[in-house]
């Protein structure tokens, strides 16, 4: 069957939409995964069955059984010895819809890749971008299975590294899926785009340093970092929380992988450094030299919304010393964080080819 060679008549809707509902199940996924993670229900599942794990025990001789290999876990052992089947429950069911969402995704994008490319709605171009989100989704799905692994030997809880690299690869698939639809959505804008090189570049440090800090949220999370020093903006009325130079002095440079207090510290500082950073940018955004349109400067005041409504949730979370309920919406306000900046990527280093009737 042959693929459209040009969209002369425009994109259609339907795709777009698409691939934003893929991008919504993505973050769906974070989000509850986040749940997950604050509940301690991650290690609840202790296999990886891709088709028959669709399905939950449906009797009580089957919830006996998978309670049983949970059992056998070192969280169990070591912190939750006491739980009964119904604690168990408790908990199962959270992973267990984390990964049914996981499953969806793949499902969505199968189903609608199949449906438009029957429909001979797929152009060449946008082939091989498909088939890169398949693969990223896929890598994604191992990168789960691969973090939960961490925590069924030795550990009481994953691996902080394995988590971020399972969490930022979530980001990247997102931010890939919501980059390529926003080129389809605006690819007859007719809006100029003469953006300066130096602001441009600058964004993109902007997303390194963004990523960055993703990374480190995931550290803080998975060492519970958050726990400690739940005072803003001293840490327990230091600027620089004594333990620090000590882990540093006892542990090199692993502390600042490894030392709760270090890992607390370089992300609320980073979230300090980005802010000033985006702060700048707004403030900036109408300079003349920046030559920028309309639609990019939105992009930035979208992105300073969302990173002070994401810099105030950071704090009341380390406050109120990470309340599942907080903590959920701080990874969600990061979702927004980073969607604003690529949003505002896309638009910096769009080429539009002009409005087709």
């Amino acid at each position: 069957m042959r693929l459209i060679e040009n969209y002369n008549s425009g994109v259609p809707r339907g795709l777009v939409a698409w691939l934003y509902a893929g991008c919504f199940i993505v973050f769906a996924m974070v989000v509850i995964g986040g749940i997950t993670r604050l509940t301690g229900s991650g290690l609840s599942i202790t296999e990886w069955k891709i088709v028959t794990g669709t399905i939950p025990p449906l009797t009580h001789q089957g919830w006996v059984e998978e309670f049983a290999k949970y059992q056998k876990t070192p969280q169990f052992i070591k912190i939750n010895s006491d739980f009964n089947l119904a604690d168990f429950q408790s908990i199962y069911w959270w992973e267990y819809l984390h990964r049914l969402v996981g499953r969806m995704l793949g499902f969505v994008f199968i189903g609608g890749f199949l449906w438009f490319y029957l429909k001979r709605k797929i152009s060449k171009a946008l082939m091989p971008k498909l088939f890169v989100m398949f693969l990223l989704g896929a890598w994604q799905g191992f990168l789960g299975w691969y973090m939960v692994k961490s925590g069924l030997v030795e550990r009481t809880s994953v691996s902080h590294y394995r988590l971020a690299i399972h969490l930022i690869n979530a980001f990247f698939t997102f931010g890939y899926i919501f980059w390529v639809a926003q080129n389809l959505r605006f690819q007859f804008n007719s809006t100029p785009n003469t953006a300066s090189p130096t602001l441009k570049k600058f964004s993109v440090t902007l997303m390194v340093l963004l990523a960055l800090q993703i990374i480190y949220g995931a550290f803080v999370a998975g060492t519970h970092a958050g726990q400690v020093y739940n005072t803003w903006p001293k840490m327990n009325g230091e600027w620089v929380a004594g333990t620090i130079p000590m882990a540093w002095h006892k542990m090199g440079m692993l502390s600042l992988v490894e030392a709760l207090a270090t890992i607390q510290f370089i992300h609320r500082t980073m979230a300090l450094i980005l802010f000033g950073f985006i702060f700048y940018l707004w403030f900036k955004r109408k300079n003349p030299i920046w030559k920028l349109n309309h639609q990019q400067i939105f992009a930035i005041d979208v992105l300073l919304a969302a990173i002070l409504i994401q810099f105030f949730l950071g704090v009341y979370t380390l406050l109120y010393h990470v309340p599942v309920t907080l903590g959920v919406i701080h990874q969600a306000g990061a979702f927004g964080a980073f969607a604003s900046l690529v949003h505002l990527l896309n638009r910096l280093y769009s080429k539009p080819t002009g409005i087709i009737n």
